[in-house]
């Protein structure tokens, strides 16, 4: 399970020219219409992508985020949450030209992927980021920007007149970008909602574009042997758990369609479900 850096490269590259694509041949007047993102219109969507991108390159050229470092130092003694970096960031944005803010995210992505092509493989792997959510493996940071490029490309998708929704179109890829990252993030997403299920694992089969196996342990650093039988089973199609991680699908509606089906301990399988998520 994983990917080599030259593979995630080449990956995040490909997820890069597909965005360009969609904003190039974009409907000009849907820039002003909502996205399926909930609050966020198209623009705001590009202005999000802008900031965080500028952010990741930065860190990535050994540099100071210099915005984040700037609303960090606005809270204070306030805690940092992530959907108030993201309201600060599109809102001190809203007056800019749509225009300067793809050209913005254009830029922001291609030095993102230049810099993170000089590392070595021992930076790519060990190397530490503060990011928004703590610190990170450049590895773990190219792979989120591929997740926050396919999820919020197929939230502007949904009503910018481009024909790659969430129905048709699947990458192999980008889906199981988004599926291997949730699935790596889960002890963190648990221990979040104050649940500590060390000693346990569970099992995800999904089959369709982004196909895959993964059996993880549930606590923090828990590695399953190759004969540890998994607590609870999740199998199904590949798109829907990578849109259910994207928070894009609820549970309940996979479930009752029979995208994905649960077994095992069934209680535990539905916990990891509610609770799997592809970013902080």
């Amino acid at each position: 399970m994983g990917v080599d850096r030259p593979t995630m490269l080449g990956i995040a590259q490909a997820e890069r020219q597909r965005l360009g694509r969609m904003i190039q041949y974009a409907d000009p007047a849907s820039w002003e219409r909502p996205s399926a993102a909930a609050g966020w219109w198209n623009r705001d969507v590009m202005a999000h992508l802008a900031a965080a991108d500028t952010a990741a390159a930065q860190l990535l050229a050994h540099e100071p985020a210099r915005e984040l470092e700037e609303y960090r130092r606005k809270l204070g003694d306030e805690p940092f949450t992530v959907d108030g970096w993201n309201a600060w960031t599109v809102s001190r944005r809203a007056e800019q030209p749509i225009r300067d803010l793809c050209r913005t995210w254009g830029r922001a992505a291609d030095a993102l992927l230049a810099h993170a092509g000089l590392l070595d493989d021992d930076a790519w792997r060990t190397r530490r980021l503060s990011w928004i959510a703590g610190p990170i493996a450049p590895r773990y940071l190219v792979q989120s920007r591929v997740v926050e490029w396919f999820l919020h490309g197929q939230d502007m998708r949904a009503t910018n007149g481009v024909a790659d929704g969430w129905q048709v179109g699947w990458q192999h890829w980008p889906v199981w970008v988004t599926i291997d990252l949730a699935v790596r993030m889960l002890p963190w997403a648990l221990g979040q909602r104050g649940l500590d299920l060390s000693g346990m694992s569970v099992q995800i089969d999904v089959e369709g574009p982004g196909e895959g196996s993964w059996h993880w342990g549930l606590g923090a650093g828990e590695v399953p042997l190759p004969d540890d039988k998994p607590d609870a089973l999740i199998v199904g199609r590949a798109p829907q758990l990578a849109l259910v991680a994207g928070q894009r699908l609820s549970v309940d509606d996979v479930l009752d369609a029979g995208f994905l089906v649960l077994g095992g301990d069934a209680e535990l399988a539905e916990l990891v479900l509610r609770t799997i998520r592809a970013y902080p």
